[in-house]
């Protein structure tokens, strides 16, 4: 479904990823992960084409889109959750997700403000409310609202976790999994290991704006001198 290849993205003249390769394959969900600032973040911003890369191929069904501008990668089918939520705080639950719906199916599901409603009930008590009146919890679940009803079939989630609550986290990471159960791919940044390896079926570390390490959850998950160099947990 996507592939980056060689992926290689600056701002400005600081080389950010060098030379970054990874693939997302249909249904997955896929996990990067790696300590603040080694350019997580980056390479979502570099596959929605915020900061496009300077060199290599980012591939997204059998579609270059390395150079595309985001609204046309957008409208290829690729949605994107980022960090800090970025919904328009002076709109209504309502109104933030009327303005981004978009006619199509995830699988053998399609994605409408009722949908959304059902997945996230506590949205649906608070529609009426404006973001700036949501607390940090609803605003993420309205985020990732947001992103669902434009129907994608690649959902980027950045760090969907920051700034919750353990059990807020808990019940992100069982919604997360409702997603992927609908066969929604996806691709998550996220600094909670815990909940990340719970959800991922392929994991990658990116340190200094390179790939360190690849593999199965559970093979990270029992690997502590991988965990204590590049993640600060393990032994």
């Amino acid at each position: 479904m996507l592939e980056a290849i060689g992926v290689n993205t600056y701002y400005g003249d600081s080389h950010i990823l060098q030379g970054v390769s990874l693939k997302v394959n249909k249904g997955q969900l896929v996990a990067i992960l790696g300590r603040n600032g080694m350019g997580k973040t980056t390479f979502l911003r570099s596959v929605i084409g915020f900061t496009p890369a300077r060199e290599g191929k980012i591939i997204f069904g059998d579609i270059d889109i390395t150079h595309k501008q985001a609204y046309q990668i957008a409208q290829l089918g690729i949605s994107l959750v980022p960090q800090g939520r970025r919904i328009f705080k002076s709109l209504t639950v309502d109104e933030n997700l009327s303005i981004a719906a978009k006619a199509g199916k995830t699988k053998n599901k399609s994605f409408g403000l009722a949908e959304v409603y059902n997945l996230f009930p506590r949205l649906a008590e608070r529609k009426r409310n404006r973001g700036n009146e949501l607390s940090g919890g609803e605003q993420q679940m309205l985020a990732i609202g947001r992103a669902l009803v434009g129907n994608p079939e690649l959902l980027l989630l950045d760090e969907p976790s920051e700034g919750l609550a353990p059990l807020l986290i808990k019940e992100m990471t069982k919604k997360i999994k409702e997603l992927k159960s609908l066969g929604l791919s996806i691709l998550l940044v996220e600094q909670d290991i815990g909940s990340a390896l719970e959800l991922a079926d392929y994991t990658y570390i990116i340190s200094k704006g390179k790939i360190v390490y690849e593999g199965l959850p559970a093979e990270l998950r029992a690997n502590d001198d991988i965990q204590t160099q590049y993640l600060g947990v393990g032994k």
